[in-house]
């Protein structure tokens, strides 16, 4: 097991150094910190209240699923990042800074990631159309936490299956 472990922490410094290393890209260090930005939080009620009003039904959908995901979503967040308690890239990696401040202490998962793909998940069992943008979006929050030194490519794995697999939970009790 010991082994796995470090073959997987010796792929993810590879693919973070890679990623992190693309700062002389001017059009990332623009735009990966808005990026990044809209998966703070705050977007997402003001998401829920655009869908309501333009679409009563489809709102309340979405926003009896997002709910629900987020209420299952949160506390495995929460447990995961306590009970792992992994370091951040640019607290140990030398050569690595945070791009921007993280809102914890620890990595894993990333929360950001986590977020963007519950919320993409449920828009897009919503309204399946809009599943690439929303997909896409949530591909480029977690590409922006990698770029901005504050996770592993692993923890933004695991946020994309922790906000995804949440985000069915939300789908199946909002169905």
């Amino acid at each position: 097991m010991r082994t796995i472990v470090a073959s997987i922490t010796r792929w993810d410094i590879v693919w973070l150094t890679a990623i992190f290393g693309l700062h002389s890209k001017r059009l990332l260090a623009v735009a990966m910190p808005q990026i990044s930005r809209t998966a703070d939080g705050f977007c997402y009620p003001l998401l829920a209240m655009v869908v309501l009003a333009a679409d009563p039904a489809a709102g309340r959908s979405f926003l009896t699923a997002a709910v629900v995901a987020f209420a299952l979503e949160l506390p495995a967040y929460k447990l995961l990042k306590q009970f792992v308690k992994r370091d951040r890239p640019c607290e140990i990696l030398p050569g690595v800074e945070g791009r921007v401040t993280p809102s914890d202490q620890f990595s894993f998962p990333s929360g950001h990631t986590a977020a963007a793909f519950l919320v993409a998940t449920v828009l897009g069992h919503v309204y399946p159309h809009l599943l690439p943008i929303a997909g896409t979006w949530a591909l480029a929050v977690g590409f922006s936490r990698i770029y901005l030194g504050v996770h592993y490519p692993t923890d933004v794995l695991a946020g994309m299956v922790l906000g995804s697999l949440s985000a069915l939970g939300g789908i199946a009790t909002a169905d």
